[in-house]
């Protein structure tokens, strides 16, 4: 199961980075994100109701709601929202710290990350470095420091997770993800974001991919991964995700870009969490 749930968070989430990139093309971040979590936390939720499972508690949704605002609200839509001001080598440079700062976060909190996984974080860095060798690496202050923001509580919401009382399985993670798109929605209409239902056949397309394959698979996997094994471990994706979605973007025909583009751009759209 382990196995199944790495392979889901190393190669399928990392497929999913183009849909994110068609779709905040067309549709404002925020509004994705909360329409998004929505419907797979929904779906997760109303499947563990139809098979009796027990919901979670006033005090389990809290903090689903807390962790699904740290992880997803500002851990996915900040990093969207701050690609505006950041290129995208920058972006993936900045992201590839997490791995290290949920290291670190751990620590903190009381359990630092056991020696092989300071050697796959190790590991990690150098082969992030040498995918960025000759990247525009350019961006502006408040873009830096709001995708470092964001960088900071994925990270701490993926430590807390293993502290907080939440419900296991698919029952929590779908609490944690319909919470989050709740709060999405309610950031999208403070923020005066456009809600328009979209037309084009490439948008739903992009916009179901990443309900089933993002969220109901490769969310649910990573949190799977970070509740039997470690958080430091399920960061790791961060350094597996963008060479797997340069081989989804090159061989993708709506987008003519050079590979070294595509590499950047790929990855960097929502690279927190897909």
């Amino acid at each position: 199961m382990i196995g199944a749930c790495l392979l889901a968070v190393y190669i399928i989430w990392g497929t999913t980075y183009f849909a994110i990139k068609v779709g905040i093309a067309e549709v404002a971040p925020f509004f994705l994100i909360g329409t998004r979590f929505v419907a797979a936390g929904g779906v997760l939720i109303l499947a563990q109701m139809l098979r009796a499972q027990r919901m979670p508690t006033r005090k389990q949704w809290r903090n689903a709601a807390f962790l699904g605002f740290l992880l997803l609200v500002v851990g996915n839509g900040g990093v969207a929202v701050a690609e505006r001001w950041v290129s995208s080598g920058a972006t993936v440079a900045l992201i590839s710290v997490m791995p290290l700062a949920t290291a670190l976060w751990s620590g903190a909190l009381g359990k630092w990350p056991r020696r092989w996984e300071w050697l796959a974080i190790a590991l990690g860095a150098v082969g992030a470095a040498v995918m960025l060798m000759g990247h525009d690496l350019h961006g502006s202050l408040p873009g830096t420091a709001l995708i470092l923001l964001a960088t900071s509580c994925w990270s701490l919401g993926t430590v807390l997770s293993r502290r907080l009382d939440l419900p296991h399985g698919p029952t929590g993670f779908g609490a944690e993800m319909l919470s989050a798109g709740v709060i999405a929605l309610v950031f999208s209409a403070a923020l005066g974001e456009h809600w328009a239902v979209p037309t084009e056949p490439k948008l739903w397309w992009a916009w179901g991919y990443l309900v089933v394959f993002g969220s109901l698979i490769g969310f649910s996997a990573y949190r799977y991964i970070v509740e039997r094994v470690s958080p430091t471990l399920a960061a790791t994706y961060a350094y597996v995700n963008p060479p797997v979605a340069l081989l989804a973007w090159t061989q993708s025909a709506s987008f003519r870009q050079t590979p070294t583009t595509a590499a950047a751009d790929g990855s960097g759209t929502g690279l927190v969490s897909p």
